[in-house]
């Protein structure tokens, strides 16, 4: 096989329908758009929209709130940062923090902090400082041999 022989499976990618070019294409004239009327027309967008009838998203009761002050953790499972460790992408002897995490690559960005949760095992004794753990995570952490510090994110003073 050479470079210049390099092309796509016989069939793998269709041609472009070109619309509107002639009755003999065969999507001539109207253009596969029917005949007349509101979606005959350029710039229509009718998501949603259901006649005249009362659409769905007004027929059904509001329900609930987001709530805009929620904090949003990052969650990594034990069995995560074992893995990390094995690989030799993070240190055990050192601080695992949201910083240490990022770098070894297990997670992509902190948002408000990172939450550690029970999957897995651990086997390494580690040291952890980050926003929070379930239960079984702390529990499994201590049977580890390690420890874990977590840090409270003070809301900030409104008035």
């Amino acid at each position: 096989m050479k470079l210049n022989e390099i092309r796509d499976n016989e069939g793998a990618t269709k041609d472009r329908i070109r619309v509107g070019r002639g009755i003999g294409s065969g999507k001539g004239k109207t253009g596969g758009r029917g005949v007349k009327g509101q979606k005959a027309r350029s710039g229509v967008a009718i998501n949603g929209f259901e006649g005249g009838q009362m659409p769905i998203y007004r027929r059904l009761p509001k329900r609930g709130f987001n709530n805009i002050f929620a904090s949003e953790y990052v969650t990594v499972s034990l069995g995560r940062v074992q893995a990390a460790i094995d690989a030799g992408k993070l240190d055990a002897k050192a601080t695992v923090d949201a910083a240490a995490l990022k770098a070894a690559g297990v997670i992509r960005r902190p948002k408000d902090g990172v939450r550690i949760l029970a999957d897995g095992e651990l086997k390494a004794k580690v040291a952890f400082e980050v926003a929070g753990a379930s239960k079984p995570a702390l529990e499994k952490i201590e049977k580890a041999g390690g420890s874990i510090k977590l840090l409270v994110v003070a809301p900030e003073a409104s008035e």
